[in-house]
């Protein structure tokens, strides 16, 4: 049985012991402040079809609830757009923003277990950042991950993951990520 006052995340623990270290050298930073962390990673799943039956964006919150082990909070439509059918305060997708020992664990089973079942996997684009050092990627299907049951899955749905880093650009970001072991390709 783990004990929560003494558990922490693998990924944690790996930068506290090693990443700090290599990325001071890395960069030369004077101050151990200035070395860079993940701040927070962002989940978000936009549900198209919420327009036409909004029991999908509920079931959709409840599935990417599993996989952050935190509740989703579901998403409202800021303005209405005739041409879609779409109406304000209509509910359009669900996010979840985490951070602390959550976002380690979430990071941990992205890159060790979720990234390699996707298919024809080879690698995460490597320019994906936004200038002051957040990642963004997107997946296709959300299946991939362990915690949904195949099965019980209608809709496969896609979903966002934005990496906030404290990072101030992309090259000590990718750093940062690279030490975690996120697969880049070339």
């Amino acid at each position: 049985m783990l004990d929560a006052a003494t558990y922490t995340p693998r990924m944690k623990a790996a930068y506290q012991a090693k990443v700090r270290a290599a990325l001071k050298e890395e960069f030369g930073y004077k101050n151990d402040m200035q070395i860079p962390k993940l701040d927070k990673i962002v989940l978000n799943m936009g549900v198209g079809e919420a327009v036409k039956d909004t029991k999908k964006v509920k079931q959709a919150a409840e599935e990417l609830s599993k996989i952050a082990g935190q509740k989703a909070v579901i998403t409202l439509a800021r303005k209405s757009i005739a041409t879609f059918r779409l109406r304000e305060g209509m509910p359009l997708g669900c996010k979840v923003t985490l951070r602390g020992d959550r976002m380690y664990e979430f990071l941990d089973r992205l890159i060790t277990i979720a990234l390699p079942r996707v298919r024809d996997f080879r690698g995460v684009k490597g320019n994906a950042f936004d200038g002051r050092g957040n990642y963004a990627m997107g997946l296709k299907e959300h299946i991939v991950f362990p915690e949904i049951d195949f099965d019980k899955v209608d809709e496969v749905l896609g979903m966002d993951i934005i990496i906030c880093t404290t990072a101030k650009t992309d090259a000590e970001a990718k750093a940062l990520l690279k030490h975690f072991n996120m697969p880049f390709s070339n």
